[in-house]
């Protein structure tokens, strides 16, 4: 971890409300005047998309699974070492996941392609990492230990697959009988490396939906967030101000000592009051570290 050139990671499949976690820390920076540098977690898969199917047949015939859950389709070693490399420099080499024709358009290429590798935007006060992988731990590499400020954002599993049975089908058009096989085949992966990475986070949010959702695969819409709490729990975090929390979010409270609950509706809220002053707190530990950079080169260079 950097204090000099922080590192964020929003870590969490699509539709666990990734999305709406980076609405949110994109305010805050807007609030505090921070520059940040944006990096999309699908930009690390290995295969393009018309390589990734040809992959999942191979793997089929060969009676295996492959996933964007797991190595095999994504390139970890290759994360571990943008992190590595801007905490240490704030700089590295980024490139694009083109996932529709609005997206792959400007770069004149088709959907499912990756763009060439750019070097990310000079001068940013910290990388904000959205993906699936900001908390993976693998033989070859921690990818966890390297950030500064991990957040978890994960619904419970059965929401988490209806979320993705109607986005799915309802969105893309696939069958329904072709997701539930993609979620069977996925299921390796997930337990493997997705749900790990929510025992090293900082702070996790995890919606829990207050209808029957005990049959994933016969919803016919996804619970809204009225329809909803947010469990948020806190590992390592120090002087959390709970009873602030408390007073500001109208219908939260305490479940563990560690953990506050507040209504669906609030979690912009409560994402807002939580996350801006430890985000504060890293852009000044960033600033007394390149304040005291300067005057130790300044030091240097009178001796010389």
């Amino acid at each position: 971890m950097s204090a000099k050139h922080p590192i964020i990671a929003v870590t969490g499949s699509s539709g666990a409300g990734t999305t709406t976690t980076t609405k949110a820390f994109k305010h805050i920076f807007r609030q505090l005047g921070v520059t940040a540098a944006l990096v999309e977690g699908d930009s690390f898969h290995r295969y393009t998309r018309a390589e990734m199917e040809l992959a999942i047949r191979k793997a089929r015939e060969d009676n295996k699974s492959i996933s964007y859950f797991g190595p095999e389709a994504n390139d970890f070693p290759a994360l571990g070492n943008l992190f590595e490399t801007y905490g240490q420099s704030g700089q590295g080499q980024v490139r694009q996941y083109l996932h529709t024709f609005d997206e792959a358009v400007p770069f004149n290429q088709m959907p499912g392609t990756f763009t060439p590798y750019q070097p990310l935007e000079a001068d940013t006060d910290l990388l904000y990492y959205e993906g699936l992988h900001g908390g993976v731990v693998t033989d070859e590499v921690n990818v966890a230990k390297k950030v500064d400020l991990l957040i978890g954002m994960v619904p419970i599993v059965n929401l988490e697959w209806i979320q993705k049975i109607i986005r799915d089908t309802g969105d893309r058009g696939h069958s329904r009988e072709k997701v539930m096989g993609s979620i069977v085949r996925s299921m390796d992966d997930y337990v493997n490396h997705m749900t790990p990475q929510f025992s090293r986070t900082h702070i996790n949010f995890q919606r829990v939906p207050t209808v029957d959702t005990s049959n994933p695969f016969s919803a016919k819409d996804i619970p809204s967030d009225d329809e909803s709490f947010v469990v948020i729990r806190f590992r390592g975090v120090k002087d959390v101000d709970f009873s602030y929390y408390l007073q500001m979010i109208q219908g939260s409270f305490m479940s563990r000592i560690n953990t506050l609950v507040v209504p669906g509706g609030k979690m912009g809220l409560a994402m807002e009051l939580i996350l801006t002053p430890v985000i504060k707190k890293l852009i000044q530990q960033r600033k007394q570290t390149l304040i005291k950079e300067q005057f130790e080169q300044g030091n240097n260079g009178e001796l010389s």
